[in-house]
């Protein structure tokens, strides 16, 4: 069993409780990107603008170590991950930000880009946490007690990249779904109460990227889609089998967005001028494949995300502008410059949009213009880019920079 850290007598109990009267009374967060992995926020009842300098800042947490992992919150606890010391730690945090617990998952990355990546997964009472040289933890949601672990590396021939893998696994049911990128292993599945190996996707033999899956289901048929270094792949969620391989090159194989799904339809999209590509998904008893329907070098994706609502694609381009892209057809609605390239989320008809400079901007939602409507800077301080997404949880704002998380209160009076 790894070693934990315990910060606080009573801080799990209290935790508990207060999961029942915050967490438990509104949404939660319970992984990358949210409930769907889509970026949406069903939070309502927001701030249509902020005041001047920013929404009331609740508290800022430090400790967590040096990282770009987001937060996932669930069950009265923010969890996410770091380097501290020489171990990548995974920490959870009570909601007024004083540490509950701290459990390391391997040693930490500290080579190109140093840092941690993944975002833990909570699923009820367990967390799931990847590190960036591939192993992946189950730990006990109250306490941070390491209840299993497998090393991607050694258990299935897994490689790393150029900037380590950065996934964060998907829970399928009774099942982890994460990608070593061996050559005999792209995906595989692993029983999520005790770690064991469900099934394996050879794949390709291509090297893993650094997008994290979705689950898709259409016609009956459950699919597990995510990006290898060159390509989108789409395989069936209940055997592993690889059902279809679109090619999707970038620049240092950098495939780093989550894939979208929508009526039929997944949308890809990568940096460095590679720009996304709109498939058509076709389903065939427990056959699928793909063709493509449009392209588009309009919205380059670096890492920021992309948000698919109301029948359009919002993002920034690689190099900094703000894009809005009809989902059916690829037409561009806008380009405008916004806080510039960053990451976003969406909540009660507004963007949070998140510059890597550290800028946070309120958006107004819609097609027809990227109107900024607040912008507030947050405290500089730590090292590297502002490059983990922004949460919205239960009427406030969680931005990370480095070792701090600032949590703001964005309520509606």
């Amino acid at each position: 069993m790894s070693r934990r850290r315990m910060v606080g007598r009573g801080v799990a109990v209290w935790a508990l409780a207060a999961g029942v009267c915050l967490a438990g009374a509104g949404h939660e967060w319970p992984q990358w990107r949210g409930p769907k992995r889509d970026g949406l926020s069903a939070e309502t009842g927001l701030l249509k603008q902020w005041p001047k300098g920013g929404p009331e800042k609740l508290w800022t947490a430090t400790g967590i170590g040096h990282g770009f992992s987001s937060m996932s919150i669930a069950g009265g606890l923010v969890y996410t991950g770091g380097n501290v010391g020489k171990e990548t730690m995974v920490t959870a945090l009570t909601l007024d930000g004083k540490i509950a617990w701290q459990t390391p998952n391997g040693g930490a990355y500290t080579r190109s880009i140093p840092g941690s990546r993944s975002t833990p997964t909570v699923d009820g009472a367990r967390v799931y946490h990847k590190s960036p040289e591939g192993r992946v933890a189950c730990l006990d949601a109250q306490s941070g007690k390491e209840l299993w672990a497998v090393d991607l590396m050694k258990a299935f021939g897994g490689r790393n990249i150029t900037w380590a893998q950065a996934e964060s696994p998907l829970i399928d049911g009774n099942r982890v779904i994460c990608s070593p990128g061996g050559a005999q292993a792209a995906v595989v599945a692993l029983d999520k109460a005790t770690g064991k190996k469900v099934w394996v996707c050879k794949g390709t033999g291509d090297k893993p990227g650094y997008a994290s899956p979705i689950l898709v289901e259409q016609d009956g048929l459950r699919l597990i889609v995510t990006m290898t270094a060159k390509a989108a792949i789409g395989l069936n969620a209940d055997t592993g089998e690889l059902l279809w391989d679109f090619a999707h090159k970038t620049s240092y194989d950098c495939n780093i967005p989550t894939p979208i799904y929508h009526d039929g339809h997944i949308f890809i999209d990568s940096g460095y001028g590679s720009g996304g590509a709109l498939l058509e998904l076709t389903v065939a008893g427990k056959k699928a494949s793909v063709k493509e329907v449009w392209r588009t070098k309009a919205l380059d994706n670096h890492h920021g995300g992309i948000v698919l609502l109301d029948g359009y694609l919002y993002g920034s381009t690689h190099k900094g502008q703000w894009v809005c892209l009809e989902f059916k057809t690829g037409k561009v609605m806008y380009t405008e410059r916004g806080v510039g390239k960053g990451s976003i989320t969406y909540a009660d008809g507004m963007f949070y949009t998140y510059s890597e400079g550290g800028a946070a901007g309120l958006v107004k939602a819609g097609p027809s213009a990227h109107e900024v409507v607040s912008t507030f800077r947050v405290p500089k301080g730590g090292r590297g880019p502002y490059w983990a997404h922004p949460v919205v949880c239960n009427g406030r704002l969680y931005l990370r920079h480095d070792d701090a998380l600032h949590c703001y209160d964005i309520k509606a009076p």
